[in-house]
């Protein structure tokens, strides 16, 4: 198995966009997401290193990694541009997706239990009560 430094720059530059960019628009449930390199560079206070900063931002391991597929790539015919622009597809892996609606089933499983009982905060304020007395008699 292959290591990775956690603190390299490509590892910082991927780390980043996916705090900053990937990450929130799932949870959004976008479609896309883009991503631009001056953006990332002036974030990070990467000193000349843009080329580095489009390297990390199309390198399969990182595609890979977020389940992402590269739609397209905008700026200079050089591709080593504070103006380059990436957009990204989101690809739903089935295990991702198979977990996040199991999440769904087992959410409010519990909901009509705690309705019976009063609702959630009644069902503690209960079952606090109910352990204080028992140490009070102890």
């Amino acid at each position: 198995m292959k290591s990775t430094k956690l603190n390299s720059p490509s590892e910082l530059v991927r780390r980043h966009a996916v705090n900053t960019y990937i990450s929130p628009a799932r949870r959004r449930r976008d479609r896309t997401v883009s991503v631009n390199v001056g953006a990332v560079h002036k974030a990070l206070r990467l000193g000349n290193r843009v080329p580095l900063v489009c390297t990390a931002l199309e390198a399969q391991k990182f595609l890979k990694e977020h389940h992402l597929r590269l739609l397209s790539k905008t700026g200079p015919p050089s591709g080593q541009s504070t103006t380059v622009t990436y957009t990204y597809e989101f690809l739903e892996s089935q295990s991702e997706s198979d977990t996040q609606n199991a999440w769904e089933r087992l959410r409010g499983a519990l909901k009509d239990v705690y309705a019976e009982l009063g609702g959630g905060e009644a069902y503690l304020r209960g079952e606090r009560e109910a352990f204080r007395d028992l140490s009070d008699r102890k």
